[in-house]
Formats: structure tokens, sequence, C-alpha cells
């Protein structure tokens, strides 16, 4: 049974930084072959793409986080993690961690597996 389990974030002020982890416990059955990424969710919003990351390591960012958000991941542990810079109020949100099965992804795929989530503020 494949469970992703976040952990990070917090609060912080407009100019902050926050960092973002997933583990994901169960993703062996996959053979390797998995995207991995982040989504989030403001209050009244729908949920968004973040970040994505392939098995090659391409990723794929939203336009509102390009060039202060970056993702990573460790490969062999099935980790990723989402360092965030330049924080703005509009970051404010439950952040999730997904996953699928596949070996192309971006923020507009389906992804099959999620994460609780973590709150994100930022606020002065």
């Amino acid at each position: 049974q494949v469970q992703l389990v976040e952990s990070g974030g917090g609060s912080a002020q407009p100019g902050g930084s926050l960092g973002l982890s997933c583990t994901g416990n169960g993703l062996s059955i996959y053979y390797g072959t998995v995207c991995m990424g982040w989504f989030r969710q403001a209050p009244g919003e729908e949920r968004e793409g973040v970040a994505t990351i392939e098995r090659d390591f391409s990723t794929d960012y939203a336009h509102s986080v390009k060039g202060r958000f970056t993702i990573s991941k460790d490969h062999a542990a099935d980790k990723i993690y989402l360092k965030m810079d330049s924080l703005k109020p509009e970051d404010t949100g439950i952040y999730y961690c997904a996953a699928v099965r596949t070996r192309s992804c971006s923020i507009s795929s389906l992804f099959r597996h999620w994460g609780k989530g973590t709150q994100v503020t930022v606020s002065s």
C-alpha cells in the first residue's frame, strides 16, 4: 500500500523561506517508474499543481512559483522536497504531496496517490 507523508511547512513572513519534504512509502512496487509532485489548495480555491519531478529529474513548475520554488528528490529513498523562497501571501494554503506511476508527468497530470497535506501560511 502506498502512503505519502509530508513534513515541514509552517509559517513565514513575506519574502521568507520554508521547506517541505515528502516520503513515499510503498512506491517500490512501481520499480522507480514514478512521478511525484506538490500541489496546493488555498482557502476557497481549487487545488492547483505547484511542481512535479520525473524519474529522470525533469521538472515542471506552475508559472506563479517558477524561479522561487525548487523541487528535488532523493530517488533512492522515494523522497521529494520543495524549497520555497521569496514567499508571498498568495502562497498560503495546504500543500499536498502526490505520486503516480508514469514516466512523464506535469502539473496538469492526474496523480493517483496523495498525502494528507501540510499547512503553509505566509503573512506579516
